[in-house]
């Protein structure tokens, strides 16, 4: 029996604009993306057949059906291979809160792409791999580079940023204990179909950061639902956060630290929710 284990890490949006409704559907964004080093655990194992198993946590509803990006993700390069040398038994250990903004799910099937594409010696580019995970979520190509990008398009077009700034940094994740809609956040924004007006840039992200550029547009409308956003994003702001805001379309919100020290006296604050304090991860 071969074991193999694989880190499939959260990412953060620093700062999120939405620009327009595409006649797909989908809606072309500016953000930018960091992963971060909290992350779930997934371990392949050789059997005979395929399946998924996981643990996470008891008040949650997790399916390991086909519905699973990873099912998915397996599935998808099994087809696109032909045939594979051994099958693998998937067992996932899930850290990364669900429905969070923190892109598990998308790091999950990047993963799965990236570790099949190794243990079944297929050999396919990095772009391959993004083009064909595209056929499972818009950001998922984001968790095959990783790192410190910026997103535009759909969130597939991609390109690496300068991360200097950003080595010192640390992130206090809070997760509220409801989920927000993905589909419902896009929808109460209203956005009209057609084409950009205008090319939306962020400040650069190099020493000193003006924090106050940042920002994210989903928090408007969602605060309006959901008020207790605005609360955790003042009360991190009063615990000293350089920058606080939401993480895609949320429900978490995180603030910017530049000490480990300010971001654990910080976390006192928020004893009542789940949190996490995690970095960037920077890629050799």
């Amino acid at each position: 029996m071969l074991i193999y284990n694989y880190t499939s890490y959260a990412k953060i949006n620093l700062g999120l604009k939405v620009l327009n409704k595409r006649e797909d559907g989908y809606h072309n964004l500016h953000s930018l993306f960091i992963e971060i080093n909290l992350y779930d655990e997934i371990i392949f194992t050789s059997s005979p057949n395929f399946s998924l198993k996981a643990e996470y946590p008891e008040d949650i509803h997790f399916p390991v059906d086909d519905t699973n990006l990873i099912s998915q993700a397996y599935r998808l390069m099994h087809l696109e291979s032909g045939s594979v040398p051994s099958e693998y038994t998937i067992h996932l250990n899930k850290v990364i809160p669900i429905g969070s903004g923190l892109g598990g799910g998308s790091s999950n099937a990047a993963t799965t792409l990236t570790a099949l594409n190794e243990l079944w010696e297929l050999n396919y580019s990095r772009n391959k791999l993004e083009t064909l995970c595209l056929q499972l979520g818009a950001d998922i190509p984001f968790f095959i580079r990783g790192g410190f990008q910026l997103a535009e398009g759909i969130g597939e077009k991609l390109t690496p940023q300068d991360g200097n700034a950003l080595h010192d940094l640390h992130f206090l994740l809070v997760v509220p204990s409801f989920h927000v809609s993905t589909a419902w956040a896009y929808h109460s924004l209203n956005k009209p179909l057609g084409p950009v007006e205008s090319h939306f840039k962020f400040a650069p992200i190099s020493k000193p950061v003006n924090w106050q550029l940042f920002d994210n547009d989903f928090e408007k409308v969602i605060r309006k639902t959901y008020p207790e956003i605005g609360v955790i994003k003042e009360n991190l702001q009063s615990a000293g956060a350089l920058y606080a805001g939401l993480s895609g379309s949320g429900s978490t919100m995180f603030g910017v630290f530049n000490n480990l020290q300010d971001v654990d006296s910080a976390q006192e604050y928020f004893s009542r929710y789940q949190t996490f304090i995690a970095s960037p991860v920077f890629h050799l």
